[in-house]
């Protein structure tokens, strides 16, 4: 590899110089008098008219009167914020909001909640925002906080409310309403304790405290009835089609994520470890402006690339081998999911060129389905992906016999729904047909053991292509061109033919 020095002082100079032109406005006071990023304390973040990055306030306001005129009449919505998560004691993770409760307000505190009762005004419905509020003390060691009339004004509640009022004001309201949608943020312990939904893991999120036992009582009535019902189904018929505001932010995602993973191929090398390009991948992500990875980052260098979750990343790159890279960032809370496979030497062996191009092949007929047009399902467009897979690996001298395929040489999905979280399927309903401003991964993988059942030259390959790709009527979109894909561009990215550097 040749020496680098030049070339990233070369890169800091234009990033200095893009940084320059960005935040070339009056500089804004520190520290901000605000609990996440707006445009008076961040005009380097949030354009003028934007409530968040990307964003209106009549965005999140389209959003509310679009799930509130889908609710019956006497309904009221409670909605909860993320709670901060340890690691150890008191060592805390990065704060990340509630994917549904940002969905409906584009608040990005912790301890929050807002309801929103269904009225016959104008607006359609009433909102009371609930949140920590101004605390001085508190303020000096975790920063910033929303106040009470900023928050009303800014993110257009009707009243906002300390959080410690949550518990008597719900009281007060559920007596109400005849249907109560509501849900708890999902637990870090389990994948499916968000189906155990008790009363007792509401009050857990809901109440302060030193509440009096009477309002836990009054609380537990009110949710424990036929009234209650889930809210995320419903904001998830929202979130499955996108807006162009959120597909926007979503380019800008897989923008950052397809050309990390260009530098990356440029950057690989025989002798590296896995887990240091796992970590030039984070670094280019973060340099560029992301928030956070999507996902835990796969790394998997020759036969690791068999493990579809991989993510150990604690071995040697060796001359010959094959690399898959599932990786991606999360950008302005939107996720982006991609993976790229390519030679760590630069140059695909025939084998991997030519289980490369049959995984291609079937992965570029595969997008073409992802229309309104098609009339196709996820579950459908799984099955065309299996016949299509078959017919190239025969054409390769891979003769699928049995279940060969579905159980051991293609052993996942081809596809699932993607936007604020990385798998938005908990609710999607697979047998429906695709719609237009759907946006879904299509993702074909080949992983082929050391088994006589298949040829030894394949023995140990593993190759997965996934791209985000947006339906629809007659034509898809694909987000994640930023990432080289073709044969030819693969080995360019890695051999820096392409104009791709490392850094």
């Amino acid at each position: 590899m040749p020496h680098h020095s030049g070339q990233m002082s070369l890169f800091l100079r234009r990033a200095r110089i893009v940084q320059r032109r960005r935040y070339a406005t009056e500089a804004a006071p520190k520290p901000s008098a605000f609990g996440q990023p707006l445009l008076p304390s961040h005009p380097h973040l949030v354009r003028d008219g934007e409530l968040t990055p990307g964003f209106t306030a009549n965005e999140y306001e389209t959003r509310r009167r679009k799930l509130m005129d889908s609710l019956p009449d006497s309904s009221v919505v409670v909605s909860i914020a993320g709670t901060i998560k340890y690691m150890s004691g008191q060592i805390f993770y990065k704060f990340r909001q509630a994917s549904d409760f940002w969905y409906l307000t584009g608040f990005d505190e912790p301890n929050a909640a807002v309801i929103l009762e269904k009225t016959s005004n104008s607006r359609g419905y009433r909102m009371t925002l609930f949140s920590a509020g101004k605390d001085s003390a508190k303020e000096k060691w975790d920063g910033a906080r929303t106040s009470f009339h900023e928050a009303a004004t800014i993110f257009k509640a009707d009243d906002a409310r300390s959080i410690d009022h949550f518990a008597s004001h719900l009281r007060s309201v559920l007596s109400k309403y005849s249907n109560v949608y509501v849900d708890v943020p999902q637990s870090t312990t389990s994948r499916k304790s968000s189906s155990k939904f008790t009363t007792k893991s509401i009050l857990s999120y809901l109440s302060p405290p030193l509440a009096p036992q009477s309002e836990y009582d009054s609380i537990v009535e009110g949710l424990s009835n036929s009234r209650r019902k889930s809210l995320a189904p419903q904001v998830a018929q929202l979130r499955a089609i996108k807006s162009e505001a959120e597909i926007q932010v979503m380019r800008q995602a897989a923008d950052i994520s397809g050309r990390a993973h260009a530098k990356t191929m440029r950057f690989a090398r025989p002798g590296l470890s896995e887990a240091a390009l796992g970590a030039h991948f984070e670094y280019l992500c973060a340099l560029a402006g992301s928030q956070r990875p999507a996902y835990v980052p796969v790394v998997a260098s020759g036969a690791n690339a068999l493990i579809i979750h991989y993510t150990s990343n604690n071995h040697l790159i060796q001359e010959g081998e094959l690399l898959l890279i599932d990786a991606a960032c999360e950008y302005n809370n939107y996720a982006s999911d991609i993976t790229r496979s390519f030679p760590a030497s630069g140059t695909f062996t025939s084998p991997q060129r030519d289980l490369y191009a049959a995984v291609l092949s079937a992965q570029k007929q595969v997008i073409n389905l992802c229309t309104e047009s098609s009339g196709l399902s996820l579950y459908q467009i799984h099955f065309r992906t299996c016949a299509i897979l078959r017919e190239e690996l025969k054409q390769i001298g891979i003769n699928c016999k049995a279940n060969d395929l579905e159980h051991v040489l293609f052993p996942h999905y081809v596809s699932h729904p993607i936007g604020l979280d990385l798998h938005e399927s908990t609710h999607f309903e697979r047998s429906g047909s695709l719609k237009p401003g759907m946006v879904i991964t299509v993702e074909p993988g080949i992983y082929v053991p050391p088994s006589p059942s298949f040829p030894k030259h394949f023995h140990n390959l593993g190759i997965r292509i996934e791209d985000e790709v947006v339906v629809g009527k007659e034509h898809p979109t694909v987000l994640t061109v930023a990432a080289p894909k073709e044969i030819a561009d693969v080995e360019g990215a890695c051999q820096g033919l392409l104009g791709f550097e490392p850094f």
